[in-house]
């Protein structure tokens, strides 16, 4: 049955690899979406359970079907440490993306690990997961899912972009959203970062120390993934194979490579942005004052950063919003947005 007032937990672990976010928020509807966030968490992941996330790519599937399993178990036990530290109650719903483990849309194949039934079994709760599949099988890029949420709960801004592990930017277009990745972020910038002993760039301090690689900003600037036109979308597995070896092969130094990747960035997102654009900036790059400045150099922008809250948590909140619509049987997945055959109500419910 439907009804006009949703509690639910909304789960994300991005690519990034900086946690798994979680939000409880309430969602209202009248004439439109409301919603309000009551609780939000990033929970760090311990040294193990990175180092296993950080390479998943390299595992066999026979490998993966047991790591997801392991995951699962270590996901529904925080989000139950989440729920009984907050004393949450009566909620409708857990909302989960769970953590991409590999993703090749274009061999129909897309697997996101804590995905299982024995997250509800544990939270004995019902749990609404596995978004991307349904997607992908019906030829679709199984990503970016997040735009619905922008249409029905951000739609007063030109631009939604999220600069988290990757950049992906929303928009409507002559009445349809249209939305896409645009390119590595902090996949590319924290990995620099760690071999100078940082988590990450903390406000992009380290690439205004570094130089500017021309040879190598003209290289990046040139892959092919930027004049593909959209749906499309990028995974750790291009990353793998187009970006890092190129790096590599200019045998630069840390900072210098963070000065050029962050200036790649900039360079990239302005080719898409629109002058006198309102734009909305989510993600942990939203803090990178170094990206965020040479945007605005750019392009003439209005470049809006939320409360943190928003900043932080607006992939978690989206996902709990997915999860409802999964519930009420409504459209989640746009066929404008990842070229699948069909708009379609994606998602598994446990």
């Amino acid at each position: 049955m439907k009804k006009n007032n949703y509690h639910v937990i909304g789960v994300m672990s991005g690519t990034s690899l900086d946690g798994i976010d979680l939000v409880e928020a309430i969602f209202t509807y009248t004439d439109t979406w409301r919603f309000e966030i009551i609780k939000a968490e990033t929970v760090s992941y311990t040294a193990g359970w990175f180092d296993t996330l950080k390479n998943l790519v390299s595992n066999s599937l026979e490998e993966l079907q047991v790591i997801d399993d392991d995951y699962s178990v270590f996901l529904a036990e925080t989000i139950k440490k989440f729920i009984s530290k907050n004393n949450i109650t009566d909620i409708d719903a857990v909302c989960s993306h769970g953590h991409t483990a590999l993703h090749r849309p274009e061999e129909k194949l897309t697997y996101q690990i804590g995905n299982k039934p024995i997250l509800a079994e544990i939270l004995k709760e019902t749990v609404v997961c596995d978004f991307r599949v349904e997607d992908v099988e019906l030829g679709g890029q199984g990503a970016p899912l997040v735009p619905i949420g922008d249409k029905l709960l951000f739609s007063e801004y030109d631009f939604c972009l999220n600069l988290g592990g990757f950049a992906n930017i929303s928009t409507e277009i002559e009445g349809e959203r249209i939305a896409y990745d645009i390119c590595p972020v902090n996949i590319v910038l924290n990995k620099y970062a760690n071999q100078l002993g940082f988590n990450y760039d903390d406000g992009g301090k380290i690439a205004a120390s570094g130089n500017y690689l021309s040879g190598l900003g003209e290289q990046l600037n040139l892959l092919n993934f930027y004049t593909e036109t959209p749906p499309k979308s990028l995974g750790l597995e291009w990353v793998n194979t187009n970006i890092f070896p190129l790096i590599e092969s200019f045998k630069t130094e840390e900072k210098t490579v963070l000065r050029t990747f962050s200036d790649h960035i900039a360079k990239q997102m302005a080719l898409v942005l629109k002058p006198e654009a309102k734009v909305l900036v989510t993600g942990g790059g939203a803090y990178n004052t170094y990206i965020i400045d040479e945007i605005k150099k750019h392009v003439n922008a209005e470049i809006i950063i939320p409360n943190a809250d928003l900043v932080e948590f607006k992939e978690a909140l989206i996902f709990a919003f997915l999860g409802i619509l999964k519930l009420r049987d409504e459209v989640n997945c746009l066929q404008t947005v990842t070229g699948a055959s069909k708009n379609h109500s994606s998602g598994k419910i446990y």
